[in-house]
């Protein structure tokens, strides 16, 4: 095996431009530290999120401490992502150096990255889970009992996070695709593709013991985000949705494509598989089988299926930038097909041209996301030191006061600003204007990040005050009366001014 490593030129290319690229894209902010909403409070978290389903998730992140370390962290991730890319030639056995390095730089410059980034205290892990839903996909033909090692590596891989259950679900329909149209028997094939399913019902199965396990030795049950504690119960008609979210993202998403260079890139790599597949089909009288029109209507109506799995079981799911990585594999199993299955060099050309231009927009795209990141950072800041000053500042305050506060910021008094609206719309964490979204982000922000410790009113006790004459009356933040004390408690108002229910009430 050693020595296979050694010799083997296409693993040596692939590994190495996956760490070469993935360092130059993303080293903005990995040599920063700059949170997003979630890593206000994330400067140490150790990850327990049992209650979520994600049981292995905190040994994972474990080796590089529970602290947000963009470079150590970052370095860890684009190393793990390196070696997935060297398991991925392996299972789409992908045979040509250009196949390798267009993996490669698909795998570390797909803009899903960006978000995954900005959440850097979690990266790590969450990168090891997509290695390991790869690997699960790789044990299953290479290994003896392949299928009970690549179900243990599944299990752990959705231990940490359980959105990269389609990735390897993705590469399994690609295996069974090649072996359903190569040269091989009935009876191997069979047996073939009944080891993928056997890898998925350990894998999914292992996962489920292993949780519920986890969860009694805690004292704990799952918690009801995303509703995660609805499991397979909450399977239910939405395979529309399912279909209309796929082409919707594909489309829309402005995460595969966002502009004319990416939409004609991606149209190429589209038709260019297109056309092998019908190459294929005259050249190996496939269109004279029945079963060749059976399979390509039961792939094209799959795939949007397995892409989205995750919507197939909590349909109420809020469907994060973060959850939406599989997609990469689509592009990765399009290139794969047409090299495996074409040697002409005027489609290579055009292929390994096609995959450039793809590249080099994400590599664009990650940068104006991190931009717009490291902006968003400053402008929180900048709004939050007036806001501390202000603060001190206003008659009646001393140091522990009860603070009520609402956590959105004014867009009148403080109008849009962040111009990269079409580019990183679609990326949770990147796009917008602040960090701040709740009173909790301000509490996190002041003392994680200017040393200033404010005491927030229990929540249970905003509503009155919410609703009261007195936080109506207040004008918004930087208004001179946006601050005031009230019955002990210092009111700041940091929100537009829209209905003014006291009033409105008293004139009915």
């Amino acid at each position: 095996m050693i020595e296979k490593i050694k010799s083997n030129r296409l693993w040596h290319y692939t590994f190495f431009t996956a760490i070469i690229l993935g360092l130059c894209t993303h080293l903005p902010i990995m040599l920063s530290d700059i949170p997003n909403h979630d890593g206000l409070a994330s400067i140490y978290f150790d990850q327990n999120m049992t209650i979520s389903g994600r049981w292995f998730l905190s040994i994972a992140c474990g080796f590089s401490s529970y602290y947000a370390l963009p470079w150590l962290i970052g370095v860890f991730s684009i190393i793990i992502l390196a070696v997935t890319a060297v398991v991925l030639v392996e299972v789409l056995e992908i045979e040509k150096i250009s196949g390798g390095v267009i993996t490669a730089g698909l795998l570390v410059t797909f803009p899903v990255l960006t978000s995954t980034f900005a959440y850097v205290f979690t990266m790590d892990g969450y990168m090891l889970a997509v290695l390991l839903a790869v690997l699960s996909v790789y044990l299953v033909e290479k290994k003896k009992w392949g299928f009970v090692l690549g179900g243990i590596a599944l299990a752990f891989s959705m231990g940490i996070y359980q959105a990269y259950l389609p990735i390897a679900m993705l590469l399994c329909l690609y295996k069974v695709m090649l072996l359903m149209i190569s040269e091989k028997n009935a009876k191997d094939k069979v047996k073939s593709i009944f080891n993928y399913a056997y890898m998925g019902f350990v894998g999914v199965g292992l996962y489920y013991v292993i949780m519920k396990l986890s969860l009694w030795f805690d004292g704990s049950k799952l918690g009801e985000y995303q509703g995660g504690n609805q499991g397979a119960s909450a399977m239910q008609g939405g395979v529309w949705e399912i279909y209309k979210d796929f082409f919707e993202f594909a489309v829309k998403g402005k995460v595969l494509v966002n502009n004319l260079y990416s939409i004609a890139a991606l149209m190429i790599v589209v038709i260019l598989c297109a056309g092998v597949f019908i190459h294929l089909c005259i050249s190996r009288k496939w269109y004279r089988k029945g079963w060749i029109y059976v399979a390509v209507i039961s792939f094209a109506v799959i795939i949007p299926v397995v892409s989205n799995a995750i919507l197939l079981i909590l349909p109420n799911v809020t469907y994060h930038t973060l959850m939406r990585y599989q997609y990469v594999i689509l592009l990765m199993m399009a290139v794969a097909f047409i090299q495996k299955y074409t040697n002409n060099k005027i489609t290579s050309v055009i292929l390994c041209a096609a995959a450039v231009v793809l590249i080099f927009n994400y590599v664009i795209t990650d940068n104006i996301a991190y931009s717009n990141l490291e902006k968003k950072y400053e402008k929180t800041y900048a709004y939050c030191l007036r806001l501390a000053d202000r603060m001190e500042q206003t008659e009646g305050y001393y140091q522990g006061i009860p603070i009520a506060m609402i956590g959105v910021i004014s867009d009148e008094q403080y109008p849009v600003t962040d111009v990269t609206k079409d580019v990183t719309s679609k990326l949770l964490g990147i796009t917008g204007d602040y960090l701040l979204y709740t009173s909790e982000n301000y509490k996190a922000f002041f003392e994680n990040y200017m040393g200033v410790t404010i005491n927030l009113v229990p929540q249970e006790d905003m509503l009155d005050i919410y609703n009261s004459k007195e936080y109506w009356e207040m004008n918004s933040f930087p208004a001179k009366d946006s601050m005031q004390v009230v019955d002990g408690i210092l009111y700041i108002k940091t929100e537009n001014k829209e209905k003014d229910p006291y009033t409105d009430k008293k004139e009915e």
